[in-house]
């Protein structure tokens, strides 16, 4: 999920199991919707008034003609996209150009250091024709020519870095300008942890690395909060839990992992459920740091662990009431 979030924006369906984050594009509002018929939604009204409106609507154009004022604004957000579209594309073509030049800057500094990384120079040839030894005047002139050309390539990496910098902001300016919304650039992991017996949320670490959470943070969390008598483990087939750390993991613990079938998340419907339930619990909430966002998800927790469910074995009871009286199956 995003790293801030305000209640007045939808939070985006984000899958990241396929190893690369896939985020939910923003649709567009759609404008209401009117059709004649709407006119008998009122069960009170006069049915031959209803009748005589239903008749005056249906005889309507269905395209009544737009004034010109009216579609000027139409046109100039048509326009406006069509800009914003070009000005994007002549910004990849720029980027294109400067990766093309760098690539040719590297191959230069790489064919100046080549000769400093060859190692000693080899011994001078025997003969009357031996070259003079390099004077101390030579060798600092030497030196001083290598820590210039160091200097310069640091100073190039900086110029490099400020350059990016100023092209993700252009770049997520339009894409602002674009969709109207804000770009999201900063996400945070979260790993649900549910018991599909007693329902019960073991847990939700959370990870600032986003996207770029491992396979070991995954392991870790897991280490702390499985339980020591788990025999199953279900799971999607994300990279995470088809890494070897995974697997290692599992045959240390001893349970058997459950993966399920590819493209079809009802498989674990349980945790797909929770997400949602999650979500929707988060959605009036805000927060604008990682670290506010651990309150909002523990208060969540034993909330949702002390609540009636009805999809238990004893419906009404909670999943730490369940799971107090299992004993009893």
């Amino acid at each position: 999920m995003p790293a801030t979030h305000d209640v007045a924006v939808k939070l985006p369906a984000v899958s990241g199991s396929s190893g690369r984050l896939v985020v939910e594009r923003p649709t567009e509002v759609a404008t209401e919707r009117t059709w004649p018929g709407q006119v008998f939604a009122d069960s009170t009204a006069d049915y031959a008034a209803a009748m005589r409106a239903f008749a005056a609507a249906s005889a309507a154009p269905a395209r009544p003609p737009t004034p010109a004022p009216e579609g000027l604004p139409a046109r100039q957000d048509r326009a406006a996209r069509r800009v914003v579209r070009q000005q994007e594309a002549a910004l990849r073509d720029r980027r294109r150009q400067v990766r093309a030049h760098r690539r040719q800057e590297d191959a230069a500094w790489r064919a100046v250091r080549r000769p400093q990384r060859t190692g000693p120079a080899p011994p001078p040839p025997a003969g009357p024709h031996r070259p003079r030894p390099a004077t101390r005047a030579e060798r600092q002139a030497a030196v001083a020519r290598r820590r210039a050309l160091r200097a310069a390539r640091r100073a190039d990496v900086e110029r490099r870095q400020q350059e990016d910098a100023a092209w993700r902001a252009e770049r997520q300016s339009l894409r602002e300008r674009l969709t109207g919304l804000s770009v999201v650039t900063a996400w945070i992991a979260v790993l649900v942890i549910t018991d599909n017996c007693t329902r019960q949320c073991l847990g939700l670490p959370l990870f600032v690395a986003g996207p770029k959470v491992t396979a070991d943070l995954i392991v870790a969390a897991l280490r702390a909060l499985l339980p020591d008598d788990l025999q199953f483990l279900i799971s999607d087939r994300g990279v995470h839990f088809t890494a070897q750390v995974f697997e290692a993991m599992a045959r240390e613990h001893g349970f058997v992992q459950v993966v399920i079938a590819r493209h079809r998340p009802e498989s674990n419907g349980i945790a797909e459920r929770f997400v949602r339930t999650l979500k929707a619990w988060l959605a009036d909430t805000e927060w604008t740091a990682a670290g506010e966002l651990a309150a909002p998800l523990d208060q969540f927790r034993a909330e949702y662990n002390d609540r009636p469910h009805q999809g238990l074995g004893l419906p009404g009871l909670s999943p730490n009431e369940f799971a107090d009286r299992i004993w009893l199956f």
